[in-house]
């Protein structure tokens, strides 16, 4: 019996090369776990945003789950990355309230997007158009981009918050501070920048989860003690599992077709792609790096691999009913607390999986009253944006045509709602400003 468990032992040891890599079985489990615990609380938040589009909270959550798991055991069996995938929230809030509730498609139709941008996004990453995309689009840009997504999802969790609401003479205004639900929403956005800030590391990397415990703990004490409009289990509010039904296979029908005779149809996919480039690319190279997986010429190891297993599920979220999904930042957790290879994604995508067993539980995500506040999906909408804002101390602040651009295209994201609109405005003024300025030299004629 012994001999039998070695051999399954060093068979693992042997396909994920773990004694090679320099790391240990338990290593990977641990890691594992330790990144499912980062990333779980993005189901919840993904069915949130998505329920805005008339999507049932269950049937998303359903989806989103499955294609994360697959996603990640993928990544984990066939590339041997310690990298996690799920949904992107940058894609998620696009699709939300640009596609959908600016634009006004369906959310059938949004799907179909999602699906048609997935395989071409797969096509690109088969083929060297993906490496030479990246190569092309300068370093200024895909930071600012990243930053400006990070900022629309900050103004979008300081809404769902009840924090920053709408108004007729300002356009914006504070909150009703007085309203226990708001408080509570920034309570808990001050309690995770507090974990953020502090200088135990491991501690800083579950600060959103441990963020989200405590301020579920503080809303569950507050309610049984008859403060109203606190956050609760209430067990249905996020639908069943086999409302899956209801959302799978939804964007083939047959009149969500008509929508290509739109150009923002186009221009919506390039969007997607876009994102979906910059978020995967990103988290690859930042995790290859610290796993020493990338050679002295810059070239990632198994790289083709790599990008194959992160692409490779994404025309599979529009088809099931979620948005597209992604290489998570998160993936870095596991890294630094010792997984080298795709045993570690592989425990997490497992783990993924059975929180369909437990779908009640993430009810207490689910909007509050009339005003639909959700204090806890608040503050880690808030934090991921705020962590992704931090990217613009990359960019070179000494070039005010990038400064500029950084300015229009984050401002317009914000002030037109809309992502794509942002990134238009921006990309436009970068290249004529480059032009007018005698360097059209540098910028690529793609861009």
């Amino acid at each position: 019996m012994n001999g039998s468990n070695n051999r399954k032992i060093n068979f693992i040891d042997r396909f994920f090369k773990i004694s090679e890599r320099g790391s240990s079985i338990s290593k990977e489990i641990i890691s594992g776990i330790i990144v499912f615990l980062a990333i779980v609380f993005v189901f919840p938040v993904i069915s949130n945003v998505l329920k805005d589009t008339g999507m049932p909270t269950g049937g998303v959550f359903t989806a989103t789950v499955i294609c994360s798991a697959l996603a990640s055991i993928i990544m984990g069996i066939f590339a041997n990355y310690p990298i996690v995938l799920s949904g992107c929230l940058g894609i998620n809030a696009f699709v939300a309230y640009t596609v959908c509730s600016t634009l006004g498609y369906s959310w059938q139709e949004a799907m179909l997007l999602v699906f048609i941008s997935g395989v071409l996004f797969v096509i690109i990453s088969i083929t060297p158009l993906r490496e030479k995309i990246v190569n092309v689009i300068p370093n200024d840009i895909k930071t600012i981009i990243t930053a400006g997504l990070g900022m629309f999802l900050c103004f979008v969790g300081l809404n769902m918050g009840g924090i920053v609401v709408s108004s007729e003479s300002t356009i914006v205004k504070l909150g009703e501070l007085s309203n226990p639900t708001v408080l509570l929403s920034l309570a808990g956005i001050f309690v995770v920048f507090i974990l953020l800030s502090t200088k135990n590391e491991m501690i800083k990397k579950l600060a959103i989860v441990i963020a989200m415990v405590i301020i579920m703990i503080v809303g569950i004490v507050l309610g049984l003690c008859g403060v109203k409009g606190m956050p609760e289990f209430s067990g249905a509010s996020l639908g069943n599992i086999s409302d899956i039904k209801n959302v799978i296979g939804k964007c083939f029908e047959s009149k969500n077709f008509n929508i290509f005779t739109k150009f923002e149809t186009y221009a919506i996919i390039f969007s997607i792609i876009l994102i979906s480039l910059f978020e995967s690319t990103a988290t690859l190279f930042g995790v290859s790096k610290n796993i020493d997986m990338i050679d002295k010429n810059g070239i990632l190891k198994d790289g083709k691999k790599a990008m194959i297993a992160d692409a490779i599920m994404t025309p599979i979220c529009g088809i099931m009913g979620t948005t597209t999904i992604t290489n998570y930042a998160q993936s870095t957790i596991g890294v630094e607390s010792g997984a080298r290879t795709g045993l570690s994604s592989i425990t997490s995508g497992l783990l993924f999986g059975l929180t369909l067993l437990i779908l009640p539980v993430f009810s207490i995500f689910m909007p509050i009253g009339e005003a639909g506040i959700t204090p806890i999906t608040a503050l880690a909408l808030v934090s991921v944006g705020a962590l992704m804002f931090s990217n613009l101390k990359d960019i070179n602040w000494k070039d005010n045509i990038i400064v500029f651009t950084a300015f229009i295209t984050i401002i317009m994201m914000l002030l037109t709602y809309s992502i794509v609109d942002g990134i238009g405005f921006g990309i436009i003024l970068y290249c004529l400003m480059m032009l007018v300025s005698k360097r059209g030299k540098e910028v690529s004629y793609l861009v």
